[in-house]
């Protein structure tokens, strides 16, 4: 599967639906409010320093011989 923007961007999003739902539904004592205003944003945060970390070092492979 070839990666491009759309591809990547739904992904993205697709992950960070499924993680807030499993939080929202699951057994803990914790607010939906405080998941969506709280930990969403930091998920969504943490997910595009990763995808960006994850591109550089992608184009590093692709460019370096060994």
């Amino acid at each position: 599967m070839e990666f491009d923007l759309p591809k990547t961007a739904a992904l993205f999003t697709l992950v960070v639906i499924v993680g807030v739902g499993a939080l929202i539904g699951a057994p803990i004592p914790m607010e939906t409010s405080t998941i969506l205003m709280m930990v969403a944003p930091s998920m969504v945060a943490f997910g595009l320093i990763c995808l960006g970390l994850g591109v550089l070092y992608g184009e590093h492979r692709a460019t370096s011989a060994h």
